[in-house]
C-alpha cells in the first residue's frame, strides 16, 4: 500500500473563535491558575505559622503591586471557574446545549465573574484590606 497523504484535520487558522471554544480555553486556564495560586495561599499561611519576620515578609510580597496583581487575577480564576462549573453541571442535567443559550450563558458567566471579582476587592478594601 503507497504511502497515501492523509488530510489535515483544520487547526486554529482555520476555525474563528467563538464564545463557547474561548471560555472553554479559559476555563482550562482558570484551573491552573487556582492550582498555581493554592500554592501562594500555602506559602502565605506557612508563613503566618513560621513566624512575624517570614510573614512580615510575605505579606510584603502580597501587597505589592505584582502580588495584588497576581490575587486578583487568583480572585477572578476563583469566581470564573466556580460559574462555568454551575454552567457545565446544567449542561451536566442536559439543559442549556442551543448554540444561542450556550453563547447566552457564556457572556453571563463572563459578566458574573467580572462582577463578582469586583464586589469582592470592594468588599475587601472597605474591610481595610489595603492596609
Amino acid at each position: 500500500m503507497a504511502n497515501v497523504p492523509r488530510p489535515l484535520s483544520p487547526h486554529l487558522q482555520i476555525y474563528k473563535p467563538q464564545i463557547t471554544s474561548t471560555l472553554s480555553i479559559l476555563h482550562r486556564l482558570t484551573g491552573i491558575a487556582l492550582g498555581v495560586g493554592t500554592l501562594f495561599l500555602m506559602w502565605w499561611l506557612v508563613a503566618a505559622a513560621s513566624g512575624p519576620a517570614y510573614y512580615a515578609m510575605v505579606q510584603g510580597w502580597l501587597v505589592s503591586v505584582i502580588g495584588r496583581i497576581l490575587l486578583l487575577g487568583f480572585t477572578f480564576s476563583l469566581f470564573y471557574h466556580l460559574c462555568n462549573g454551575i454552567r457545565h453541571l446544567f449542561w451536566d442535567m442536559g439543559h442549556g446545549y442551543d448554540i444561542d443559550v450556550a453563547a447566552r450563558n457564556g457572556w453571563i458567566v463572563v459578566i458574573a465573574s467580572v462582577v463578582l471579582t469586583l464586589g469582592a476587592w470592594i468588599i475587601a478594601y472597605g474591610m481595610g484590606g489595603a492596609a
